[in-house]
């Protein structure tokens, strides 16, 4: 009798300011065809042709080799759904605060969040082909990360990216933990 191994969870969070990118992040990661918790924006958006908000949560899954069952949560960033951030980050392993490099203000709360918190994190840096080089120094100084905190470019819309992202993010994970890659 075979008695197959059950693959381990791992809970990730998605997180950063209003329109960064994280639900399609999450959409462009996913295995499976992702949760979206989507309305319609009342009122005026910040973001120039954006017209939805995630009002709860994004939910996507990823296996990994049949071993590692990736969750990501993506959370919502306007500041009036926040109060769901804490039940959505018990028993995550770590975050990815992903960042518009053109509003990285818009990232300090989701910093600061998992500061606070002592969760690993990363800064996932979405930029598209239209954006210039960015010094990963200066956006380093301009969120006053330490330099221990992994900051890495991204294309959210791009699944080997969003890949590369969550790489790094477990990598950080368990150099923090101290468990081996």
């Amino acid at each position: 009798m075979h008695v197959s191994q059950v693959p381990m969870a791992i809970k990730i969070l998605i997180a950063g300011g209003f329109g960064a990118g994280k639900t399609t992040l999450v959409g462009s990661i996913s295995e499976t065809r992702p949760l979206r918790t989507e309305e319609s924006i009342s009122g005026f958006s910040a973001v120039a042709g954006k017209t939805t908000t995630t009002v709860a949560m994004d939910y996507g899954r990823l296996t990994i080799r049949d071993q590692y069952t990736l969750y990501l949560f993506g959370t919502p960033g306007q500041e009036r759904f926040w109060f769901v951030w804490d039940e959505l980050a018990s028993g995550a392993i770590g975050a990815v605060v992903l960042a518009d490099v053109h509003r990285l203000a818009d990232c300090f709360p989701a910093v600061d969040y998992f500061e606070q918190n002592r969760t690993p994190f990363i800064v996932a840096l979405n930029r598209f082909e239209d954006l210039p080089e960015l010094e990963v120094s200066r956006v380093r100084q301009a969120l006053d990360l330490p330099d221990d905190i992994p900051i890495v470019l991204c294309d959210a819309r791009r699944r080997e990216s969003g890949k590369e992202v969550l790489i790094a993010l477990l990598q950080h994970a368990l150099t923090r933990t101290g468990t081996p890659a």
